[in-house]
């Protein structure tokens, strides 16, 4: 099945990659219109896109110094993406002994959604499912756990413990059961077989500084998903050919190849000499 890349997605996959300037100038609109372009994003659905997030309180708008409109990420904006590299370039390989979080919540009937939210959140930030109630994941996303419970004023509902797991079942049987490892093993099979072949390619016959932005954003928005859907566990828990560490590798070279050959495409259109008209 072909990737999906949404035009929401792509905007904010851009400014983890090239849209956060320590002065934190906004992005020019005219600029990021021509550079969605250039993945096949069109300028209504760009539009539309930013005015979503800038609804979500991601994006804030502003003016340039040249004085074009444009956005600049909000201060809960730049934490998220912050937390996510953390996950997206992590290059430490996860050790059992590092132990784990559980994540123990009750949510009145009345608040019911919030259970739903809460699970979703939980969920999404690569906890696996214990017991009815009770979440786990390595210990390691302990503090950005924390963070996104409080920034969801989620907190109230959740108790979260440190620890072992002691048996009775094999802590290898017990991952199978918590985690969907086939799923999991399938997303990282479609990140391989889309993007592995860009990576040979670009081995063999390096190109331009346009397709190494456009490769290595599609990658980046590709990949930004997977550290949340797998949560990185340790070698010995996982089966021998498990795809995680390959589509990390890929991932990895694909960065080191791609990002700054791409940023030089990129900067014309920040520094305001290639805007759209």
């Amino acid at each position: 099945m072909a990737e999906q890349h949404t035009p929401r997605s792509l905007i904010v996959s851009f400014y983890g990659a090239y849209g956060r300037a320590t002065d934190e100038s906004p992005v020019p609109v005219a600029a990021l219109i021509r550079l969605l372009g250039a993945l096949g994003v069109d300028a209504p659905s760009v539009r539309s896109s930013v005015s979503r997030l800038k609804r979500r309180g991601l994006l804030l708008p502003g003016r340039t110094a040249a004085g074009a409109a444009g956005y600049a990420l909000s201060e809960d904006a730049r934490r998220l993406l912050d937390d996510g590299d953390r996950r997206i370039y992590a290059r430490t390989e996860p050790k059992l002994s590092e132990g784990w979080v559980l994540a123990v919540f009750s949510v009145p009937e009345a608040e019911r959604h919030k259970r739903h939210l809460l699970r979703s959140r939980l969920a999404r930030l690569g906890f696996g499912t214990a017991a009815p109630g009770v979440w786990i994941a390595p210990a390691r996303l302990y503090e950005e756990t924390r963070n996104a419970l409080e920034r969801l004023e989620l907190s109230p509902y959740v108790d979260l413990f440190r620890g072992d797991h002691l048996g009775y079942t094999a802590t290898a049987e017990a991952v199978a059961r918590w985690w969907d490892l086939p799923a999991i093993a399938g997303l990282h099979g479609d990140f391989l077989a889309a993007h592995e072949p860009v990576l040979r390619a670009w081995r063999s016959a390096p190109a331009g500084a346009e397709d190494a932005y456009r490769d290595y954003l599609l990658a980046l928005d590709s990949w930004r998903r997977l550290p949340y859907a797998d949560p990185v566990l340790p070698a010995e828990l996982l089966p021998d050919d498990w795809p995680g560490r390959r589509s990390a590798e890929v991932f990895t070279a694909l960065h080191e190849l791609l990002r700054d050959r791409g940023a030089e495409y990129v900067a014309p259109f920040l520094s305001g000499d290639a805007d759209a008209p």
